[in-house]
């Protein structure tokens, strides 16, 4: 469930990070398949009002959470995005699934008790929740302009696959435990 970040924004989507994600899932013989649910534009209100729905469609085991960042750009209340977050991890471990929480930044120009509140409500959801994080998404992608699409936002393709890089260590010991789950 995420955003542009996630929706391979402004390139194929084969070249996008979610399905280099389920190429290496295939290359490492792991069974679990990805729904990418991501929106370009997306905000946390809206991955919120479509989370339900997913979850009853799909019954994922794992649900990552890529949102934040729409808000953020927006200067939405930062009460407003954790209690989002908040209650799309609920909903998730209500049903059962494991949450990935994919931790965003903001540019310094929001201010530094803005973009320091912004960064620690994915840090204290995690904690409280018993969560796995990647704090922050777009680790060594953000300030590296070979890796980013000429709109300082997007990662191009090479960027996209130093994200996979990023999520993989966090999101591997959820995809063992899964595949620990069904074994008979």
């Amino acid at each position: 469930m995420g955003d542009s970040l996630s929706a391979a924004y402004r390139l194929p989507e084969k070249k996008g990070w979610i399905a280099l994600l389920q190429q290496r899932l295939r290359e490492e013989y792991l069974p679990q398949r990805i729904v990418n649910a991501s929106i370009s534009g997306e905000t946390s209100s809206g991955g919120l009002s479509r989370l339900a729905a997913a979850l009853d469609r799909h019954k994922p085991e794992i649900v990552i959470i890529e949102l934040g960042a729409n808000d953020g750009l927006r200067g939405l209340p930062l009460r407003l995005l954790r209690n989002n977050l908040q209650d799309m991890i609920k909903l998730a471990q209500h049903h059962r699934a494991r949450v990935l929480l994919l931790g965003m930044r903001l540019p310094p120009n929001y201010g530094p008790a803005y973009t320091k509140g912004f960064a620690q409500i994915y840090e204290n959801l995690a904690r409280q929740y018993h969560i796995a994080l990647v704090p922050f998404l777009l680790e060594g992608v953000a300030t590296r302009a070979e890796m980013m699409q000429d709109d300082g936002l997007h990662p191009n393709a090479l960027g996209q696959q130093r994200i996979v890089d990023t999520v993989w260590p966090r999101l591997l010991p959820l995809l063992s435990a899964a595949s620990a789950k069904r074994k008979p």
